[in-house]
């Protein structure tokens, strides 16, 4: 819709995982080192948490674009509300087996039979889970298992988890320390700092096509307010700016406005409202008090006025003869 108005080929915020506008900080690229470091050296188990919307499931699928590039076997598991039967007939679904038969023992030993022709040939089998924080215990604890899948020398199976930090809470539990301790590397995903922001969205729009008159599209004190309403979370950072520039382009600006990214917020809920009144100067907070009492003056004059309205014309249908 705005594209040609701002001189973008594709659309720059859209909120879909796209390895192409990976937005690489310190952390990303400490986590995507240490996650494909411990696939490719067979470390066994890497986990990766991260609040909602900070990027976790972009890592992921730059971890598999990488797989698939390096010819690596990959299943990729994306439903966390499985049973542990289901749980390991999509496993081995998804690595491309035809089960023979829809049992616990005998998925275990084609799934072995598998990956131990695999390791013969030199090749790396990975299992990736995202949404893992919902995973019942139950099925984390066939994960565990899957990791004695090994010879003397490594394991069979690499194993990746991805989720929110209810996930650290649940591997730090007393009934799965044994899989905690099987974890080889963790990698936590932080909001982007303010100037990390500027960075992202400046390479969004540049990667979108944009022209190098980029930052007229949002300039500084705009995405500032964009940093303060997303509190640094891609995924918001995301969802403001499209929501903005389909405001600014609605009203033909080539320059969106701070203003216009306070509105988006506020229709987001993003705004603390009780922060924001704290915030305030006492002279605004006064201003603000006269015209809301002024407002509230208008209504009710306006409430009284129909209310007499009403009563003449009860009064009128009282005098006129049966």
């Amino acid at each position: 819709m705005y594209k040609q108005f701002y001189g973008f080929e594709r659309n720059p915020f859209d909120i879909s995982p796209d390895p192409y506008f990976l937005f690489r900080t310190p952390q990303h690229n400490e986590a995507l080192a240490s996650i494909y470091h411990g696939v490719t050296q067979h470390k066994g188990f890497v986990v990766v948490t991260g609040e909602v919307g900070t990027g976790k499931t972009l890592l992921l699928r730059c971890l598999l674009e990488s797989l698939r590039k390096s010819e690596i076997a990959f299943a990729n598991i994306f439903n966390p509300g499985l049973t542990p039967l289901e749980f390991l007939e999509y496993l081995v679904s998804d690595l491309g087996l035809k089960a023979v038969n829809l049992n616990k023992s005998s998925l275990l030993l084609q799934l072995n039979g598998y990956l131990i022709g695999r390791y013969r040939a030199g090749l790396t089998t990975v299992l990736v889970v995202d949404e893992a924080q919902h995973l019942a215990p139950e099925v984390l604890e066939e994960i565990r298992l899957l990791t004695n899948l090994e010879t003397t020398h490594q394991k069979l199976l690499q194993i990746v988890l991805a989720g929110q930090p209810e996930l650290e809470q649940k591997l730090d539990s007393a009934n799965l320390r044994q899989l905690k301790q099987r974890i080889a590397f963790r990698c936590r995903l932080e909001p982007l700092e303010e100037e990390q922001t500027r960075g992202y969205i400046l390479q969004r729009l540049e990667r979108a096509g944009a022209s190098s008159q980029k930052t007229d599209i949002f300039p500084d004190a705009t995405m500032q307010a964009v940093h303060r309403f997303a509190k640094g979370t891609p995924r918001l950072i995301n969802t403001i700016c499209e929501n903005s520039l389909i405001a600014a382009y609605s009203q033909r600006l080539q320059s969106v406005p701070p203003k216009i990214v306070e509105e988006i917020a506020t229709d987001l809920h993003l705004v603390d409202l009780h922060l924001n009144e704290v915030a305030k100067p006492a002279s605004s907070r006064e201003a603000e008090g006269v015209e809301s009492s002024s407002v509230a003056r208008s209504l009710l004059q306006l409430l009284e006025s129909l209310d007499q309205i009403a009563r003449a014309r009860q009064s009128s249908l009282r005098r006129v003869p049966e």
